[in-house]
């Protein structure tokens, strides 16, 4: 069996080319002209390969790297050994991803999982849907009436785009997405199985039971939004919920409705953030985060994986546990806990005095 390999064989780079790229000073010929057409792990790297390393726990593996070249800062620089070109740079890391996305532009954006353009002779398309020029509608797809999606789009097999549902243009729908009751912006990724628009988790109880409470909001996704397999984006109640621009939501992440997420935020994995919460701009919580209903996080926050937030976080700050709290009154709590479980006796307390008075 031939080793499967899912993305394009990229065109080659020369070092010259990849200096220019990332700002690192050019070596002399013959060096400059050396092709590099792919990147690679330290360890794994041979002579048509660019590596990175950064940070000192590394310097072993980079005296014993293969790797044609090498973007290191100029602390490590004479770690790199003979037959591979060290290109200097002060973020090794950052560069290395410029490389690596010049090299294989294709795996930025999802594409059709069926391998062709246009619409596929078993995909359903309502009539009354309108779709721009360089659409790709992969089969069994289904866009229902009133639906617009931007030219450039990719709707992944088996997706549902729901009636009235607007997709701008260079987007990605992964397959079997659903999209109902929203509208998204450009270069929008939505990937496999996400669920977008569908009600809201919203009931009035009573003596007979619970009555549906409609959900009349939309879901907002504005521009260079992504979100992750088997996410769930309610829409809002009365008003929308709404990802902001260049926010990431990774797999697996409920939210609920009427939720307001600012721009460009991070959440990580198995979070759940309950109705009316509202997110500041480049907040970033960790995996397993519980964020209650109505409390405000404020923009730059940063909250601890399993960490559960119940009051409003000011700006900037960092918070974890449970209930979340600032960073470092959480690891006085823990530490305590530690001494107690170990059955220290505090320091200079009233036991010890009382000793001493003995």
């Amino acid at each position: 069996m031939s080793d499967p390999f899912f993305h394009p064989a990229p065109a080659p780079l020369t070092i010259a080319e990849i200096c220019a790229l990332v700002g690192a000073p050019s070596p002399a010929s013959p060096e400059a002209d050396r092709a590099i057409g792919n990147v690679a792990a330290l360890g794994e790297a041979g002579p048509a390969d660019l590596a990175f390393m950064d940070g000192a726990r590394h310097v072993p593996e980079l005296a014993a790297t293969r790797a044609g070249a090498c973007l290191v800062t100029e602390r490590f620089a004479s770690h790199v050994p003979a037959g591979t070109v060290a290109l200097r740079v002060a973020r090794p890391q950052a560069a290395f991803v410029a490389v690596t996305r010049r090299l294989y532009e294709s795996s930025l954006r999802p594409g059709s999982v069926f391998g062709q353009t246009g619409v596929a002779s078993d995909a359903i398309v309502h009539p009354q849907a309108r779709l721009e020029a360089e659409v790709t509608v992969d089969p069994g797809a289904v866009i229902g009436p009133g639906a617009e999606v931007g030219a450039g789009t990719v709707i992944g097999a088996g997706a549902v785009i729901g009636p009235g549902v607007r997709i701008g243009r260079d987007c990605s729908i992964g397959a079997g997405a659903s999209l109902q009751h929203a509208l998204l912006g450009d270069r929008v990724i939505v990937h496999p199985g996400a669920r977008i628009g569908q009600d809201g988790f919203g009931y009035l109880g009573g003596a007979r039971g619970h009555a549906k409470i409609p959900q009349i909001g939309r879901v907002v996704l504005q521009d260079d939004v992504e979100i992750g397999s088997g996410t769930a984006i309610d829409r809002g109640g009365l008003r929308d919920t709404v990802i902001g621009e260049g926010t990431k939501i990774d797999n697996l992440v409920q939210i609920a409705h009427n939720v307001v997420v600012g721009r460009h935020c991070i959440i990580v994995s198995q979070t759940g953030i309950a109705g009316s919460a509202t997110l500041g701009d480049f907040v970033v919580l960790g995996g397993q985060v519980g964020v209650i209903g109505h409390v405000h996080i404020g923009d730059g926050a940063r909250i601890a994986a399993t960490s559960n937030v119940k009051d409003d976080v000011p700006p900037g700050v960092e918070w974890g546990g449970s209930p979340a709290k600032p960073m470092r009154d959480w690891f006085r709590e823990v530490m305590a806990v530690q001494r107690l479980a170990r059955g220290d006796r505090p320091s200079g307390g009233p036991h010890e005095r009382r000793q001493e008075g003995q």
